[in-house]
């Protein structure tokens, strides 16, 4: 059974984003990780780049598939999480720890949109 943080929010496509005043972290469930296996490589974008709800901002490979990233939230990135270049596979070992973009949030309202962490345990089936 893959962790479930409590604080978070839960996307259906298995990104989660933690909210610190207006700057929302998004990386990947551990449900998620679990599914992909060892995570080889990381594909982010580059901080100033706007994000959109909803569509792809890059991409997770591993060892059994790639998987595109989708956007929780929109935003513009304001930090990427450079130590994935050099190491994908801390995603492994802790995917709440090792968040992949910083995001300031343009619409906080989208939050709403997404599952917290009772209802994300329920849509894993877990």
């Amino acid at each position: 059974m893959s962790t479930v943080k409590e604080g978070y929010k839960y996307a259906e496509t298995h990104e989660w984003v933690k909210v610190e005043g207006d700057i929302a972290l998004i990386g990947i469930s551990d449900y998620a990780q679990h599914e992909l296996g060892d995570v080889v490589y990381v594909d982010f974008p580059e901080e100033g780049d706007e994000i959109t709800k909803g569509e792809e901002f890059g991409a997770v490979e591993s060892t059994k598939a790639a998987s595109d990233l989708i956007a929780p939230v929109s935003g513009t990135v304001v930090a990427i999480n450079g130590s994935l270049d050099d190491a994908p596979e801390l995603i492994n070992e802790d995917p709440y720890a090792n968040w992949m973009i910083k995001v300031q949030l343009t619409d906080a309202s989208e939050l709403d949109d997404l599952m917290d962490a009772d209802a994300y345990k329920a849509f894993c089936g877990e």
